[in-house]
């Protein structure tokens, strides 16, 4: 489709026109029209795909110039990207007269920002703990927005912003239309758009390759005692990104983490046995990228919901076939490929015949690799996880935590910062390994909020 077909204003015609946009991509083809017929709409594609334009396009379309009060709000989770997402609507909005783009967020005076606010602008695109903050302090006139964006709002999610997002959008008119863009789709999506969309438009963009789910199912023979040389070797010629590692047994996955650490692996195991606070710092740091191989039990693992997870290995194979198949469809998901390799005894030969005879699926059998020609020492993950002893209950909220790192006191790019977990009494922030430890430095001689709080660096 052109841009053409659809039933825009001449300005934005006119400036498409001057930018060169002529054919829509897919996900702008399904999203601009549903959004200027006033449809709530799920829009989920690829970084890169086009949904700045998708949303901005209806955004501008709906404003009213002459009216200086907030019509539209886009949230982003990074200041970097609301300055990207602030100078593309600027660009596409040209030729609206009087146009008033205001970007709100943290790493800079909230003054300036509160000033542009009262004198007047269409257009907000905000970081969730800025406006946040703005609600309480400024309680601007909120009867006119007609629009809110939700923009990367799984990174939203991912960094722990979600009760930021849900108190602005109960602050917001229940008139408004709302417009949710993701590059995936996790129950925490479904969650929001549920409780703050109205029968919204679910739009999935696809890759061309990756319409299907593929898992590459394969199986090495080994002896008990042979398994755990012979994982060792795999993961050293595979070197997934992380893997998680499935054993029947809690002292296998004991003593596996502990073989699997001795030999350079970052590598932790869980399992029933773990006090809380334990089991909650492994999980944080396997799902934030600070830990690439958690080794698990079956119960241990329920409720694990890690995105593009490229490599499941059954250490042991499960009794049922039902929890083979669980187990290996935790990779492989929305569309990614995935890779699941069990380790299978001569005592397990008959269970994998029946997994074989159950699912439909024959998995390769692979001989073993050769020892040699074996990459050097494992890799350490890109991420590593700070421990900041502050949490809800002091108070800390994710756009504290980022703005600290990220403002003057830690000058970290948001690209540098990965998942934030904000428990009770205290958080857990993925941080890249090149800086972990100059940022440590920096934020135990500063403080989060005007107070001091414990930070160290986890292993």
């Amino acid at each position: 489709m052109n841009f053409s077909s659809l039933k825009l204003s001449g300005e934005s015609l006119a400036v498409l026109n001057e930018l060169g946009f002529k054919e829509m991509t897919p996900i702008q083809a399904e999203s601009i029209p549903a959004l200027l017929a006033g449809r709530d709409v799920i829009g989920q594609s690829k970084t890169g795909s086009g949904k700045t334009v998708a949303f901005s396009i209806p955004l501008l379309e709906k404003i009213d110039a002459e009216n200086r009060r907030l019509q539209g709000l886009v949230l982003c989770p990074t200041r970097e990207l609301c300055t990207q997402v602030a100078k593309e609507i600027r660009r596409l909005g040209r030729r609206v007269p009087a146009l008033q783009v205001l970007i709100v967020c943290g790493g800079q005076p909230i003054g300036p920002q509160l000033g542009g606010l009262r004198m007047g602008a269409q257009i907000v695109v905000a970081t969730p703990g800025r406006m946040v903050d703005v609600l309480m302090r400024a309680r601007p006139d909120l009867e006119d927005l007609k629009m809110l964006v939700l923009d990367e709002a799984d990174r939203m999610l991912e960094m722990g912003f979600e009760n930021d997002m849900e108190l602005i959008l109960n602050e917001l008119p229940k008139t408004r239309q709302t417009a949710l863009f993701s590059a995936t789709y996790p129950a925490t999506i479904q969650n929001l758009s549920r409780n703050f969309q109205i029968q919204p438009l679910r739009i999935e963009i696809k890759d061309d390759e990756g319409e299907k789910t593929k898992i590459e199912q394969s199986y090495y023979e080994a002896e008990p005692e042979e398994k755990p040389r012979l994982l060792s070797r795999i993961l050293r010629r595979m070197d997934p990104e992380a893997a998680i590692i499935f054993c029947n047994l809690k002292i296998t996955t004991t003593d596996l983490a502990a073989s699997l650490a001795k030999d350079g692996f970052s590598a932790a195991a869980i399992n029933g046995d773990l006090e809380q606070q334990d089991r909650d710092e492994v999980l944080a740091k396997f799902r934030n990228g600070s830990l690439r191989f958690l080794i698990a039990t079956d119960v241990a693992a329920r409720g694990l919901d890690i995105q593009d997870l490229p490599l499941v290995i059954n250490y042991d194979l499960p009794k049922e076939t039902e929890v083979y198949t669980h187990r290996i469809g935790r990779t492989g998901r929305a569309g990614q490929s995935g890779a699941a390799i069990s380790l299978v005894s001569a005592l397990e030969k008959i269970r994998m015949t029946e997994i074989q005879l159950s699912s439909g699926v024959k998995p390769e059998l692979i001989s073993l690799p050769p020892k040699g020609d074996l990459p050097g020492e494992p890799r350490l993950p890109h991420m590593q996880t700070l421990f900041i002893g502050g949490g809800r209950k002091e108070k800390v909220r994710p756009g504290d935590l980022l703005g600290a790192l990220t403002g003057e006191a830690g000058g970290l790019h948001a690209s540098d910062v990965g998942k934030i977990e904000i428990h009770d009494h205290f958080s857990y922030v993925a941080v890249a390994r090149k800086v972990a430890s100059q940022i440590l430095r920096k934020l135990a001689n500063g403080r989060i909020k005007g107070r001091k709080f414990t930070v160290k660096l986890l292993d």
